[in-house]
């Protein structure tokens, strides 16, 4: 009990008054993998959410209230970062908030998958069937892509089937790939833990003339029971990412759930900012590493938790 409370300290220290969404982590994770109830997944689901807007120059958000959808500007078109729930949530979210925003769907040439739940892969196909022809490329990790073939780790009828990875357009990514898309390089590092081939991109990020590097966590919850290993791998993915943030400078925090990184908040303070004031997403490398330090203590935390049961 003394080193859970140790860790939830540290967590609390590190969380300060800016990253108490992070700090939720530290609650008593379930001993047993949660089950999807359809009623509940669909109240999530349902959860309405800001606005499709800017985040930054060449970044858009297009989520909802519960999970994010992240859309990248580049040269040779447009890079989608997670697909959402369902087809309905593709044409009402993503392909119309790119239409209030002035961007073509047909222009996504990239559809890249943090991990394989399905909240980030359901809309996957319904974006192909819009782009249409051979595009959009698909990427999730080797080893997601292999679990979503296999035994997924979350199913529902709400959710329409996994992707299927298709050798002519599918890519299998890999721990430190640069995926390459006209200007942007996205350097994709992989974070087992959440699932064990979570993929949390570091990219470049415009503002105001200024150039800014954000990482997305591609997997924060601790939804998968008393499983010592997949612990470990986010305790380890948690120090290890710690390190890249801080050798690159990485100022942005930014996450596939909006409820972790304040995106509603924030894209309301961009809303009604002066021109001059500050984007609110820059929030510092010390904070980003806070919040690594957060996630990576509650993890202890709740190893702890677990090591005290019979």
């Amino acid at each position: 009990e003394a080193d859970v409370k140790a860790h939830v300290a540290a967590a609390e220290r590190a969380a300060g008054d800016d990253l108490k969404s992070f700090f939720r982590l530290c609650q008593p994770a379930s001993v047993t993998r949660p089950s999807v109830g359809d009623d509940a997944l669909a109240k999530l689901i349902a959860t309405p959410g800001p606005e499709a807007a800017a985040a930054f120059d060449n970044l858009y958000y297009l989520g909802s209230g519960w999970v994010s959808a992240w859309l990248l500007k580049t040269s040779d078109g447009l890079l989608l970062i997670d697909a959402l729930n369902t087809s309905e949530e593709v044409d009402r979210l993503i392909v119309g908030g790119m239409k209030k925003l002035g961007l073509d769907p047909a222009q996504i040439k990239t559809l890249l998958v943090t991990h394989g739940h399905g909240d980030h892969y359901g809309g996957a196909k319904r974006i192909k069937e819009i782009v249409g022809g051979t595009g959009p490329r698909v990427v999730m990790s080797e080893a997601d892509w292999t679990m979503t073939a296999t035994q997924l780790e979350f199913a529902s009828p709400l959710w329409p089937p996994a992707p299927v990875r298709d050798p002519q357009r599918d890519v299998a990514a890999h721990d430190g790939d640069t995926l390459r898309q006209g200007d942007a390089a996205l350097q994709l590092y992989i974070t087992p833990g959440h699932t064990m081939g979570t993929l949390s991109p570091v990219v470049e990020v415009k503002a105001g003339g200024k150039t800014h590097r954000a990482i997305i966590w591609g997997g924060t919850g601790f939804n998968f029971g008393r499983d010592f290993r997949r612990l470990d791998a986010y305790i380890e993915s948690t120090e290890r990412m710690r390190k890249v943030v801080r050798e690159q400078q990485v100022d942005v925090l930014l996450s596939n759930h909006p409820s972790y990184d304040g995106t509603a908040a924030k894209l309301a303070a961009m809303r009604t900012r002066g021109g001059d004031a500050a984007n609110p997403y820059v929030v510092g490398t010390d904070a980003v590493l806070r919040a690594l330090t957060v996630a990576g203590e509650c993890a202890r935390a709740n190893r702890a938790r677990f090591e005290m049961l019979p």
